[in-house]
């Protein structure tokens, strides 16, 4: 009982430590966008400065929120396009036999290794052949073909759907959309939730792929939009990092409503891969 109660506390103990690790810096960014840029040398900052303020105001000048809305449509837009293409396929993966079923998957998952930055000169130069340069359209067309999340579904449909459900489902006449609408997608909610989340996450975070296909300043997303902040002679710190602090609200929003959610689906995907 002694031992148990031990093993408790230290486990509290290291569960706290890690939180304070955790919520430390975030609050530290906090508190940074509260100074003047100069005062932000001067020492370590642990409570509140007096230029919030004027912060704002440099913010607000520079068209900040066009940049958040660009990121929050384009992560919108990316997020429902892509799970619908990833279940699609996964569903496809799982449920139908085809010719060459094994290859075609294997290739998917080999696309998972290649890096990004490997096939950037490619694919700006395909975007300025497709005449889609300079616009939010390559922002968001590429990332709907995810090999991860085409990966990521193929193995909760494997795990999480019974075959009798589909073939039932046949059996009374239900089409094959309306049978992966109304029957198939709700054996894989879970996964769903923890894959738009992922996807969401990743496109508002996105920074390399809109500085290479986006010149036009008002298209930038957030991202981009931060480094509009800095002057010719002099780099606002103060309204840049209050600029990431605002930036980081919806992911931080998405979290706390969908933790249960996402979590529990990375469980699953976890068990049942």
């Amino acid at each position: 009982m002694k031992n148990t109660r031990i093993m408790r506390v230290l486990l509290i103990s290291f569960l706290t430590l890690v939180s304070l690790t955790t919520i430390v810096p975030f609050y530290i960014m906090l508190i940074m966008g509260t100074y003047y840029s100069n005062d932000l040398f001067r020492g370590i900052i642990a409570v509140p400065g007096t230029y919030l303020v004027e912060n704002m105001k440099t913010i607000l000048a520079s068209d900040f929120f066009r940049f958040y809305f660009n990121s929050f449509y384009i992560a919108c837009s990316v997020t429902v396009l892509a799970l619908l293409v990833s279940a699609m396929s996964g569903y496809a993966f799982s449920i139908y036999t085809f010719r060459l079923k094994k290859a075609v998957f294997n290739f998917v998952l080999a696309t998972m290794m290649i890096p990004t930055q490997l096939g950037l000169i490619a694919f700006v130069w395909e975007m300025k052949e497709l005449g889609i340069l300079n616009t939010h359209l390559p922002l968001i067309i590429p990332p709907v073909a995810s090999a991860f999340g085409v990966f990521w579904l193929t193995q909760y449909f494997n795990g999480s759907l019974p075959r009798e459900v589909i073939e039932s489902a046949r059996i009374d006449g239900a089409g094959e959309f309306r049978t992966f609408f109304q029957i198939a997608l709700p054996f894989v909610k879970p996964a769903l939730t923890s894959l738009g989340l992922l996807f969401f996450l990743w496109t508002w975070n996105n920074y390399l792929t809109p500085l290479v296909v986006v010149s036009k300043e008002s298209l930038y997303t957030v991202p981009l939009g931060i480094n509009v902040l800095s002057q010719l002679y002099r780099t606002d710190y103060g309204a840049q990092i209050l600029g990431l602090s605002i930036g980081t609200i919806p992911i931080i929003v998405l979290f706390v409503v969908f933790s249960r959610s996402f979590i529990s689906g990375l469980t699953a995907v976890a068990v049942k891969g």
